[in-house]
C-alpha cells in the first residue's frame, strides 16, 4: 500500500521505517525542511531508528521523506503523528488541524486515516473527522475508514520497541476498526482493539496519568524522607520485593519528554470543560512534579551553604540534559529548568550530555563541556540529573568534591542522594 506518515519525529519516524520494512511504499511527510534533508541523507536523529535502518529503507526505495504536501497524494493509509503541546494550559491542536486539512485534499473512497497524536477523548470524532469530511466531501465510516491508535514510543527502550509493544487500535465503526487493525497487524506483534476512538484516546491519557501520579507520590515521599532521616531508595527497593500489589517508581529531578508534563493536563482540561470539575489527582501531581526542579536547586544551594559559599559565582556541573537516560530527548526536561534557575542566581553552570545535540533549545548562557577529571574537580557541586550509562560514575566520585545524585547511581562520602 501507499502509506503517508505525517510527522517524522520520535513517533512518526519509527512507524514510517517499520511500514517501509514490511513492504509498503511510505512517504514520510514533515513540514520541517531541515528534518527532511537529514533523513534524505540517511541521517537519523531518533535513537529508535539507526542510520543503518534508515539507509536500507532509502536504498530499497520503500521510504521517501518529503516536505511537499503534494507527495501525500494517492495514499491508501495515512497516519498523523504530529505534536500536541499545551498553550496556556489548554490543548494546542493546530498541528492536528493542519494535518487534517492537508490529507483531506487527497482523501479517496476506501482509504484509511489514523490519528496517533496524544489528545483528549473526542478529538478524533469531534475535530479530526469534520475537517477531513469538509475538505474531501466524503463521510467517515461510510466512504473512508477512520480510527485512533495512541503512540506508545519509549525512546531508548531496547526491550519494548515499536514492534514489540502492543498497539491499541480503534475505529469509528466496525469496518474502520477492521482496516486500522489490519494495517497495524502487519507492523506490530500484538494489537488491542477497543470499542471506539474515545476509549483509545482515554487509554493513552490513563497510562501517562498513572505514571505521573505515582512519580509525584515518590517525589513527595523522597522530600519527606530526607527530613525524617530515612533512606527512601532502600524503602523503595524493599517495597518492590513484594511480588504483587506494588509497582516500582523512583524519585527524580522532575518529569520531562512529550508525555508526562503534558498528557495528564489534557484529561484535566477535558474534565473541566465538559463536567465543570477538577481532576484533583492530576493537579496535585502537576504541582509536585513541576516544582521538583526548584527542590533540586534548593538542595544545590544547601550544599553550597555548607561550604560557606554563595550560589552566585559558584561553579556547578550538571550531568545530563535529556529527560531520560540514554536518549537525546530534552523536550520539557527538568534539567534545562534547573540550569536556568541556577544561571539566574548567578552560578557558573556547565553541562555534560553527549546524547543531546547542540540544536536542542537550552539557555545560551549554559556552557557545554565534557566530563573530564579537570571539569569534575573544578566544580563546587556536581549534579547528576540524567543517569546515562556512558557516564563514568567511578571517575565522578573520585574527582568531584561534592555530588548531588538525583538518580541514586553513586555512593560514597562525597555523594548525597535526592
Amino acid at each position: 500500500m501507499r502509506v503517508v506518515v505525517v510527522g517524522q519525529g520520535y513517533v512518526g519516524l519509527p512507524l514510517a521505517v517499520r511500514a517501509a520494512e514490511v513492504g509498503h511504499q511510505v512517504i514520510g511527510y514533515d513540514v520541517d525542511a531541515r528534518r527532511i534533508k537529514r533523513l534524505a541523507a540517511g541521517e537519523s536523529y531518533v535513537e529508535d531508528v539507526s542510520c543503518e535502518r534508515l539507509a536500507r529503507a532509502l536504498q530499497r526505495g520503500t521510504y521517501r521523506p518529503s516536505e511537499l504536501a503534494r507527495d501525500c497524494g494517492g495514499f491508501d493509509v495515512a497516519v498523523v503523528t504530529v505534536p500536541t503541546p499545551l498553550q496556556d494550559g489548554a490543548p494546542d491542536l493546530r498541528h492536528i488541524e493542519e494535518s487534517a486539512h492537508t490529507l483531506a485534499r487527497f482523501l479517496r473512497p476506501g482509504a484509511t486515516v489514523v490519528l496517533e497524536s496524544t489528545t483528549y477523548p473526542g478529538t478524533t470524532e469531534e475535530l479530526f473527522a469534520p475537517i477531513l469530511e469538509d475538505g474531501s466531501g466524503l463521510t467517515a465510516g461510510a466512504d473512508f475508514h477512520l480510527g485512533y491508535s495512541p503512540e506508545r514510543i519509549d525512546p531508548g527502550n531496547t526491550v519494548w520497541g515499536f514492534q514489540q509493544t502492543p498497539k491499541v487500535v480503534s475505529g469509528v465503526d466496525a469496518a474502520s476498526l477492521k482496516a486500522v487493525e489490519a494495517f497495524y497487524g502487519q507492523l506490530v506483534d500484538t494489537t488491542v482493539p477497543v470499542r471506539s476512538p474515545k476509549e483509545a484516546e482515554l487509554a493513552k491519557l490513563l497510562e501517562n496519568t498513572f505514571r505521573h501520579v505515582n512519580i509525584a507520590l515518590v517525589n513527595e515521599i523522597a522530600m519527606f524522607a530526607r527530613h525524617l532521616d530515612i533512606d527512601v531508595w532502600q524503602s523503595i527497593e524493599a517495597a518492590s520485593s513484594k511480588p504483587f500489589g506494588f509497582m516500582k517508581f523512583t524519585p527524580g529531578p522532575g518529569v520531562g519528554g512529550h508525555c508526562l508534563p503534558i498528557d495528564p493536563s489534557y484529561l484535566n482540561w477535558r474534565v473541566q470543560r465538559e463536567l465543570g470539575q477538577n481532576f484533583r489527582f492530576v493537579e496535585l501531581a502537576n504541582d509536585i512534579n513541576n516544582h521538583m526542579p526548584e527542590y533540586v536547586t534548593r538542595r544545590v544551594i544547601d550544599a553550597l551553604n555548607a561550604k560557606r559559599r554563595s550560589v552566585n559565582g559558584s561553579r556547578v556541573l550538571l550531568l545530563g540534559l535529556a529527560y531520560k537516560k540514554n536518549t537525546g530527548d530534552a523536550r520539557e526536561s527538568p534539567a534545562v529548568r534547573i540550569a536556568e534557575l541556577l544561571l539566574d542566581m548567578g552560578a557558573r553552570v556547565r553541562a555534560v550530555d553527549p546524547h543531546v545535540v547542540e540544536s536542542v533549545k537550552v539557555d545560551a548562557r549554559l556552557a557545554r563541556v565534557e566530563a573530564t577529571r579537570k571539569e569534575l574537580a573544578a566544580a563546587d557541586v556536581v549534579v547528576l540529573l540524567t543517569d546515562h550509562d556512558c557516564f563514568d560514575y567511578r571517575m565522578i566520585t573520585e574527582h568531584a568534591s561534592f555530588v548531588l545524585d538525583t538518580r541514586n547511581r553513586m555512593t560514597g562520602p562525597k555523594v548525597e542522594v535526592l
